[in-house]
């Protein structure tokens, strides 16, 4: 049925599977429906520039060193069979794949963690398809967290607890103590950072990849709602944090997938308080339908990151704006009083 899907290009049959048990079940078949999701033929070079090393003459991009660094601590928990020789060539190519991602994207701000979502994909798509899938992932996927301010990423975190108050105020209540940072790891890379196992991050991107940008937060607030007992034992406001960046290794991924998806239908992201605060230019707004977010184009996606940049500026120069205002009416204050 997978295939019969990808065969039709059949985003809404995909949808479905990817949530099902196993989701895709193998590389084989991710190598055909990946693409799709992501809205791109494997066989068409798309909008990549022609050559397949074109990019190398671009200019070099400024967050280039930090890829190199993160490059080089990268494939810690897999592949696990490989010589130091097969690794150095993953790592190799692993720094093409970013480099040529963000030359062609030179907008694009790198983060750290970003090298833990390529990975995943150089793994699991042949040469050919990596960089557009990359490309349009940043551009149109995960934008929000490769502007120049991570503002828009710590936005998203809001949602959770809002999510979290709608099934269980108690559970809500008691995690409030410390703010939502702690899902930061978690939710810009994907789970990426912290999942351990090939098997489980390439069925979990099955599922991010073939449903909404924001689902993941959802993913987030159903493990936490899982760990509800454990995180009773707690109290202190460091320790609930500790544990909550921490993702249990033992999850059965399946059944969390399943429940994400129960929770985002009974409880819709416009159902939540702080979904109007999210940039109507933010990926979780324009990806909200993954069919039309498919369609996009990387230009769309450029122009979409121009918006939220503009508001950005803006609202460092509104609130510094108010700090001023704020600072003169106390010395204001201060004359009046003094006289």
């Amino acid at each position: 049925r997978i295939i019969d899907a990808c065969r039709r290009r059949d985003i809404d049959d995909l949808q479905i599977l990817a949530v099902s048990k196993g989701g895709f079940l193998s590389d084989a078949i991710r190598r055909q429906a990946w693409p799709i999701l992501l809205g791109f033929r494997v066989d068409e070079s798309g909008e990549l520039e022609d050559g397949s090393d074109s990019w190398r003459g671009l200019a070099r991009h400024k967050d280039e060193d930090q890829v190199k660094l993160d490059v080089d601590r990268s494939f810690v928990y897999y592949p696990s069979n490989d010589t130091p020789a097969q690794l150095d060539a993953k790592k190799a190519a692993l720094s093409d794949l970013i480099t040529e991602v963000l030359r062609r994207q030179p907008y694009l701000s790198y983060f750290q963690g970003y090298h833990d979502i390529c990975q995943v994909f150089l793994l699991v798509l042949p040469p050919s398809a990596r960089a557009a899938a990359v490309s349009r992932l940043s551009a149109l996927r995960i934008r929000d967290f490769m502007l120049p301010s991570l503002k828009p990423a710590l936005a998203h975190l809001r949602l959770i607890p809002d999510i979290l108050w709608a099934v269980d105020p108690a559970l809500c209540a008691h995690i409030s103590r410390t703010e939502p940072y702690f899902a930061l790891s978690d939710t810009i890379t994907m789970f990426a950072h912290n999942v351990q196992q090939y098997s489980d991050i390439a069925r979990l991107f099955d599922a991010l990849l073939a449903r909404e940008q924001v689902f993941s937060l959802y993913v987030f607030a159903q493990i936490v709602l899982h760990r509800r007992d454990e995180l009773f034992e707690h109290d202190e406001p460091d320790m609930l944090h500790f544990t909550l960046s921490k993702l249990p290794q033992n999850l059965d991924l399946d059944a969390v997938i399943d429940a994400a998806a129960r929770l985002f239908e009974r409880h819709p992201p416009e159902s939540l308080r702080n979904w109007r605060s999210i940039s109507n230019a933010s990926a979780l707004k324009t990806g909200r339908d993954v069919r039309r977010c498919a369609a996009q184009s990387l230009r769309e996606g450029h122009a979409y990151f121009q918006q939220q940049q503009r508001e950005l500026v803006w609202a460092a120069k509104r609130e510094q704006a108010l700090k001023t205002m704020w600072a003169n009416k106390a010395v204001i204050l201060a004359v009046v009083i003094g006289l």
